[in-house]
């Protein structure tokens, strides 16, 4: 009985099979004598009939195998192309015993196939293609370094390179990932020694070795891989997603291929993990570096609109805004820009709600065709209803969206939750939340939203609750730890707990700005000045915030240096007015600005 497994592609028709078996067999038929060849040069084309190889005994087993292929005996049918392979040498039916036994999710029978195939041609790629292929489809990791080794050796040397970035792809679904890094760089091994694939070998060791969850090996082998060829892109892309895996030490890469003439996708890929890991100032650089040398480069413009407008740069955010709208609107812009189109939009209907300029905003949101925006969309028409104090049309709103997918409920609740959030509406909110916590299991995600509503609603008993079952359900939620520890040093409680609640929050997400604020707030409390100060600058670069400028600035004005306070609270003004810690802040130490 053949193993089972996937299936794959259809069955040649029996017609084309016969006729490659009687092609394979005459390119075998003997060789005519030279007298004879002479003769059969003489006469007329139209008299001389093609010898074949292909006898009435191995069509009538093509034919039967075929059939049986086809019918309900599978196995006999494999058996039997197998066997005319073995006895014709012929590709083609070594081909379709692969490809009957895979019809039948017989995995092993294929690969058996494969390798009487391969042993047969041993310099026929696809022969060897075959047999990597159904050696990784079958999780057999170990059995495949001399398959992978054979393949890049039989690909054209032009192609090499190309093929040996793919091996990180083939080797995607192995369940042992240290294994499969393990093989790939045993099988590379030749490839690291030529200096024409060097950087490619490396830069696919470093990829299984980041999906192996070891980032500094994989580091080493993006350095390794750049060092080889320093202006290749594959070692800047491996540094890219090791920087969003937490290894900032992999910028340094990133940093020496800018400095050269970089790629423009790869400025704007910089510019999003910038943005990912909310290094902001740094994002707006390469955005602005992109948009001056590249200014038809919509997406850059997208971009810097989405990031200007996020920091309260609302007329700046506005004009990239429509400039990329101009740019992604024109003839010549072939991709679909759905997705981004409907992004523009939505931050142009948010910038004019947060103008007032309502019947400007549902403009914006009516030219949304995106249907996968559809829950952003009526987010904010909920929003400016809300605005108009019909709070109740609003929720309705959100209520009434389709859930078409598992998670639709849960992203509806989130949504009337912010609603509620934004506009204050805060015992509501709790009320929403705490409803929803009885009908489903636990969610800690649902935890930690109605926390940050019970401390607006001055609940700490019920915060303090709510973040500890969190963090009890999920041990590594550093927003948890963060919300936690920055709620006790607001409220000047359990300090040394606070600290270490904040320091563990750092472990998962280092360098944050909103926890490194929480940490250098916390310093304050405990009376650290010098080193609160130090923590609170730092955020404050990575991250210029009114709440992160409300902190700083009363660290500076408890250390008499009051004219940098007032700056910096200045500044907190200019990004956002409306900020509620601010505005305490000025109000509580008597400041005007």
């Amino acid at each position: 009985m053949m193993a089972r497994m996937m299936s794959l592609p259809r069955a040649p028709v029996l017609a084309s099979l016969l006729l490659a078996a009687f092609q394979g067999a005459h390119a075998q038929a003997p060789t005519p004598a030279p007298a004879a060849s002479a003769a059969a040069a003489a006469a007329p084309v139209a008299s001389a009939p093609k010898p074949s190889a292909l006898s009435a005994e191995l069509f009538y087993q093509l034919l039967v195998g075929e059939l049986a292929a086809r019918g309900t005996d599978p196995g006999a049918g494999f058996s039997l192309m197998l066997d005319a392979a073995r006895k014709t040498n012929d590709p083609a039916l070594y081909q379709r015993a692969v490809q009957i036994a895979l019809e039948a999710r017989a995995g092993e029978s294929a690969l058996q196939a494969a390798r009487a195939w391969r042993q047969a041609q041993p310099a026929s790629r696809d022969a060897n293609r075959f047999v990597l292929q159904l050696l990784l489809a079958l999780n057999r990791i170990a059995e495949s370094p001399e398959a992978l080794k054979a393949q890049i050796q039989l690909t054209p040397p032009a192609e090499r390179e190309a093929a040996i970035s793919l091996v990180p792809r083939l080797y995607a679904r192995a369940s042992d990932k240290r294994l499969a890094a393990s093989v790939v760089e045993q099988a590379l091994a030749d490839a690291l020694a030529r200096p024409e694939t060097a950087s490619s070998a490396w830069t696919a060791i470093g990829r299984m070795r980041l999906a192996a969850g070891n980032t500094p090996s994989a580091l080493d082998a993006a350095t390794r891989a750049q060092a080889a060829e320093p202006s290749t892109e594959g070692p800047v892309l491996l540094a890219l997603d090791l920087m969003a895996a937490n290894q900032p030490n992999a910028e340094a890469l990133v940093r020496r291929y800018m400095d050269g003439t970089p790629l423009p996708e790869l400025r704007m890929a910089y510019a999003r993990v910038l943005m990912d890991i909310q290094r902001y100032p740094d994002a707006r650089l390469q955005l602005m570096a992109l948009t001056t040398t590249r200014p038809d480069m919509a997406e850059a413009w997208l971009l810097q609109g989405l990031l200007q407008s996020q920091e309260s740069q609302f007329k700046e955010a506005e004009a990239s805004l429509k400039r990329y709208l101009s740019l992604a609107q024109t003839a010549g812009e072939a991709s679909d820009r759905s997705r981004g189109l409907a992004q523009a939009h939505l931050a142009l209907a948010q910038i004019a709600e947060k103008r007032g300029e309502l019947d400007q905003a549902n403009a914006w949101l009516d030219k949304i065709r995106s249907p996968q925006d559809l829950v952003a969309t009526q987010n904010r028409r909920a929003s400016i209803l809300a605005r108009q104090g019909r709070m109740d049309e609003a929720r309705a709103l959100i209520r009434a969206l389709p859930e078409r997918q598992p998670g639709d409920a849960r992203t509806k609740l989130l949504a009337e939750t912010q609603l509620l959030r934004e506009h204050k509406h805060y015992q509501a909110a709790f009320d929403l939340l705490e409803a929803a916590a009885k009908r489903q299991p636990p969610d800690p995600e649902l935890m930690y939203e109605q926390a940050t509503v019970a401390d607006k609603l001055a609940r700490y008993d019920d915060l303090e609750r709510l973040l500890r079952r969190a963090i009890a359900l999920k041990p590594d939620f550093h927003h948890a730890y963060n919300a936690l520890g920055y709620s006790m040093a607001e409220r000047n409680v359990n300090l040394p707990e606070a600290k270490a609640l904040i320091l563990k929050a750092l472990e998962s997400a280092p360098g944050d700005p909103f926890i490194t604020d929480s940490l250098g707030w916390v310093e304050f409390r405990m009376g650290n000045k010098a080193e609160a100060l130090r923590l609170l600058e730092q955020a404050y670069r990575g991250r210029p915030d009114a709440e992160i400028a409300a902190h700083l600035g009363e660290v500076l004005w408890s250390m008499g240096l009051r004219d940098r306070a007032r700056a910096i609270w200045k500044e907190g003004l200019l990004l956002n007015r409306d900020n509620e810690t601010l505005q305490e802040t000025l109000k509580r130490l008597r400041v005007k600005l």
